[in-house]
């Protein structure tokens, strides 16, 4: 498979190909060991072998599990003895682990969850004493998660957790809308998070970040831009934005019906808004920052990112990435404490899965993580593998440099384009491991199904937004022997992934119809013609060419030289290409595009 190939494929699997590797739970089951005596001298043998590490802390415990969520969180809230007990036992692993981590640097810690504020002052306290134990950098950011329930509810809470040391507090809003909020199974109002802020200031903190949730089924552009707006009001010093990623959620059975056409519309709507209110990120970076060289992320994420810093995780179903090792936590599949709480009364690493990876995969993984920040810090990667990233993935930079999706920004960063921004799901996969790149094909394979998306899209669909009918225009754009055609591969519903001619929607107002087609050529091509009614070819208005309802078409016929422009694709379509029309099949076409070709042909 091809650079070109795999690209597409992650383009077409978006909501597994992200961030977060490896593809499934069980991927890296034939790395795996099993004996307690040989994964403990891995884990020993690799923590040793770092200079510098960053520790992570899981707090599995929510008032209530929302459906979007896809960590390890107690499906029951749990009681006071239980807290209690868990925290007792988290102590006694991170006892194990100060064994063998001894004296070695740590450079970033997180407190997270699940909601660790969910936790008694006391108990907070005992988990950061022994945090504090370890050897601590000067000046890092200690952080820690709670929700605007707890925080608009619970003043005095606040003020013990900063008078341990938390400097940085992140707290997620999701979203403003009552009704998505509902159907999220999640609890907040603007009162809520008004109170919760105010709490959060009077407390001391100056460091805030607030997370937002995108991308869900039932979320419509205007609630994300007045989520947005809204936040930005409260004025935090940091912004998140987490797209909904639907893998292991009770909400997966929705994410067919989401395109990436929609991720990347609110993603642009919210980097639209930030950056006009002084929020400062890199285009596929997805914490924005109003603090002056301030990343906005904590020291942990921060250096797991930049620099594939390895990390250990103490807690139910908690993650590590040390050396060459990626390990699961007891929990991670069950989500229950009693075998984690066995492992420990015997003295064993509470381990579920552990993987002794080859380096394709620890490369894969570390990558990965990478692009969380939207570029690779060479230096960060030489110093991590001690081998030039530029020699290792020749193939892929000049793919990703013809394409436009990555540059060289300066002599250590190649950084995303805001085109490949857009298209970062295809772009991740470029670096995994061949297994993992199989593994992908066979897992999309099988899951994808576009009419099962289109029909879960159709159910949501809000027709009132068109009158009816509605007027589409669309492009046939010929060479000059009319051997090639201008095509698109759409991204959105209906028919996505379908091949289909360059156009859109009519807009009504002073724009007219051949301006209309000239801005949706340059839209989703970067093309620019002017149109005029001598290209008109065809009118056609069956009322069953489209399934979203009745909409004319109006398509326009030019001839151009294919070497005179360089396609680039915009907006809702995926790519943008010249296509031998001899290759063209008519199932392979979007609406009646075919039967729109084959008669401008015949004139």
């Amino acid at each position: 498979m091809n650079c070109q190939e795999i690209f597409e494929r992650g383009i077409k699997f978006h909501h597994y190909c992200n961030t977060a590797y490896p593809l499934r739970a069980t991927s890296l089951k034939q790395y795996e060991l099993h004996d307690t005596d040989k994964i403990y001298e891995l884990v020993k043998s690799n923590i040793e072998s770092q200079k510098e590490i960053c520790l992570y802390v899981h707090v599995p415990f929510c008032q209530a599990r929302c459906k979007f969520c896809e960590y390890v969180v107690l499906n029951e809230k749990p009681t006071d003895e239980i807290q209690n007990k868990y925290v007792s036992y988290l102590l006694k692993e991170i006892e194990l682990y100060r064994k063998i981590i001894k004296d070695k640097p740590v450079v970033g810690y997180d407190l997270g969850g699940g909601t660790p504020a969910f936790l008694s002052a006391q108990n907070l306290k005992l988990i950061t004493e022994s945090i504090k134990k370890f050897n601590l950098k000067d000046g890092m950011y200690l952080s820690i998660e709670t929700t605007p329930v707890i925080a608009s509810k619970d003043i005095e809470k606040l003020r013990a957790i900063k008078d341990l040391g938390y400097n940085r507090i992140s707290m997620g809003f999701q979203t403003v809308s009552e009704k998505l909020l509902e159907s999220l199974g999640r609890e907040g109002s603007k009162s809520i998070y008004e109170k919760a802020v105010e709490n959060i200031r009077a407390a001391g903190f100056d460091r805030l970040n607030i997370d937002l949730m995108y991308g869900f089924l039932n979320q419509s552009d205007e609630d994300f831009a007045n989520t947005i707006k809204y936040t930005i009001a409260l004025n935090p010093e940091f912004i998140t934005l987490y797209r909904n990623r639907y893998k292991g959620t009770s909400l997966e059975a929705e994410s067919q019906g989401v395109t990436l056409y929609k991720i990347n519309r609110q993603y642009d709507i919210a980097f639209r808004l930030l950056k006009e209110a002084g929020y400062i990120a890199n285009n596929g970076k997805n914490t924005f920052s109003k603090i002056p060289g301030d990343l906005g992320t904590s020291s942990y994420l921060t250096t797991r990112v930049v620099n594939a810093t390895s990390y250990v995780g103490f807690g139910l179903g908690a993650q590590s990435f040390v050396g060459n090792y990626l390990a699961y936590n007891l929990g991670c599949a069950d989500h229950k404490l009693d075998k984690y709480f066995d492992f420990l009364d015997k003295g064993i690493l509470p381990i579920n899965d552990i993987a002794d990876m080859p380096v394709e995969e620890v490369r894969a993984k570390a990558l990965s993580v990478m692009f969380y920040f939207g570029y690779i810090s060479l230096k960060a990667y030489r110093e991590r593998f001690n081998e030039d990233f530029t020699e290792i993935y020749k193939e892929q930079i000049e793919f990703l440099k013809k394409n436009y999706l990555m540059e060289f920004v300066d002599e250590d960063t190649f950084m995303l384009t805001d085109y490949g921004a857009a298209h970062l799901y295809g772009i991740i996969p470029l670096f995994y491991s061949p297994r993992s790149i199989v593994e992908m094909f066979t897992m999309s394979d099988r899951i994808l199904d576009d009419k099962k998306g289109e029909g879960i899209y159709l159910s949501k669909y809000d027709r009132k937004k068109f009158d009816a009918p509605s007027v589409a225009v669309d492009l046939l754009i010929f060479n000059h022997d009319c051997s090639k055609i201008l095509l698109i591969n759409r991204a959105d519903h209906p028919f996505v992934n379908k091949l289909a001619l360059p156009g859109g929607f009519y807009v009504p107002g002073d724009e007219t119809i051949e301006a209309a087609a000239a801005r949706e050529l340059m839209e989703e091509t970067s093309v620019s013609l002017n149109i005029t009614n001598e290209n008109l070819v065809k009118i056609t208005s069956t009322k069953n060419r489209d399934p979203r309802g009745w909409i004319i078409s109006v398509a326009y016929k030019v001839i151009i030289s294919e070497n005179d422009v360089k396609p680039v694709a915009n907006s809702d379509a995926l790519y943008a290409n010249w296509v031998d029309i001899s290759s063209i099949k008519e199932d392979s076409m979007a609406f009646d595009h075919y039967e729109i070709l084959q008669y401008a042909l015949a004139r």
